[in-house]
């Protein structure tokens, strides 16, 4: 089992797992790596966990639109930016629900299934992540069914899955994700850490 704690500075992670390599970490031979902790400032408490939650799923959310309205119309104009507006304020907070109170959580569970604690921080992120567009997807492609497509059928719902699916994982794996994690970041830069 991996055991993390602080350097006398508090300022690197030192993580005992082996031999994982990083271009941001520090080695030496007794099996102990860090890693700059900046790189993985999470959040700490309930408004950290809040904010955090908030920012994705509004990134998240937005992206998703846009790439539907874009589906739903045959292409990107300037106009499909400003359409995917109108949706925010009714999916933005299911999906903050969703995630906040049930996803994340279930998200974590199986996770760990696949990965362990003494994983690469990097590679448990990515676990999570797909775990969570694997919940979050069919069922915030159901809550668009019902509320925005003019079929609300059980085809119509799997059909929008099916679709939204890749990209969700692709948008949230290399953009949506590094991207809300650099906000986080600059928004909770931690001093002596």
């Amino acid at each position: 089992m991996s055991k993390i704690w602080s350097d006398s500075t508090d300022k690197i992670i030192l993580v005992s797992i082996g031999n994982a390599q990083s271009s941001r970490m520090i080695t030496n031979n007794t099996g102990i790596i860090g890693y700059h902790k900046e790189d993985f400032i999470l959040p700490k408490n309930k408004l950290e966990d809040v904010v955090f939650t908030l920012i994705m799923a509004t990134v998240m959310v937005y992206g998703m639109v846009v790439y539907n309205v874009a589906l739903n119309t045959g292409g990107v104009t300037g106009e499909t930016f400003f359409a995917a507006l109108y949706e925010l304020p009714v999916m933005v907070p299911i999906a903050f629900v969703l995630e906040f109170f049930f996803v994340g959580k279930i998200a974590q569970k199986l996770a760990f299934t696949v990965v362990k604690p003494s994983d690469r921080p990097q590679f448990i992120t990515y676990a999570i992540s797909i775990c969570i567009c694997c919940i979050m997807c069919p069922i915030m492609s159901f809550a668009a069914t019902l509320l925005f497509k003019d079929t609300k059928t059980f085809g119509t719902w799997v059909q929008t899955w099916g679709m939204n699916f890749p990209m969700a994982i692709c948008y949230q794996m290399f953009y949506c994700g590094p991207f809300v994690r650099l906000i986080f970041r600059t928004i909770f830069r931690r001093k002596a850490e």
